[in-house]
């Protein structure tokens, strides 16, 4: 049951409106996860900036998809599994690669280790030293992927955690790809 209310842009307040006006012109509508955070102008415009910065990423599509999967397994957002299973899909990825990454895995050994301390950014970044840096660089991880991937997991976190706090859920089977949750605005 969704605790946050969404904001259309007559509701929001001053600047949350602005933003979700550009939004709901350049794209029809906002989705639920954008609209509830237009409760909070500060974070609709964190959001949409990370957002936006994080799509210059220098990791794949695909492996940032996989990434996502990993992380929002973890996390226990539904509506982020939802929006990154099908994000996945649309990249190419197959069911079975879907299901390696919520393992937190892949079949490529080069992916399975970025992902592997993608998880481990989120679950116990302390854990983490020099031998584990090494280790990604062994396997031709350059710093700025290594960057970019804590990136990826702190929007992933950012996502995750407030679906969960204001209780977004996936949308019914029945409804239209357009209804459901867009995690980008």
């Amino acid at each position: 049951m969704q605790r946050l209310q969404s904001l259309d842009p007559a509701d929001a307040p001053a600047k949350s409106a602005e933003l979700l006006g550009d939004i709901v012109e350049r794209r029809g509508s906002a989705g639920p996860m954008v609209s509830a955070m237009a409760n909070s102008p500060a974070l609709l415009q964190g959001y949409l900036d990370f957002s936006r910065a994080m799509k210059r990423v220098k990791i794949p599509r695909p492996l940032s998809e996989k990434i996502s999967l990993a992380l929002q397994e973890w996390i226990g957002c539904a509506l982020c599994l939802d929006a990154h299973t099908r994000a996945a899909l649309k990249t190419g990825l197959t069911e079975a690669d879907v299901a390696l990454a919520r393992q937190g895995t892949s079949t490529d050994r080069r992916e399975a280790a970025l992902i592997a301390y993608a998880v481990r950014v989120l679950a116990e970044p302390a854990s983490l030293g020099d031998e584990d840096i090494a280790e990604l660089r062994e396997h031709g991880w350059s710093d700025q992927i290594i960057a970019d991937t804590v990136g990826l997991v702190s929007l992933n976190l950012l996502t995750g955690s407030f679906n969960l706090v204001a209780g977004l859920e996936p949308a019914p089977a029945e409804q239209s790809t357009k209804e459901k949750h867009n995690h980008v605005g």
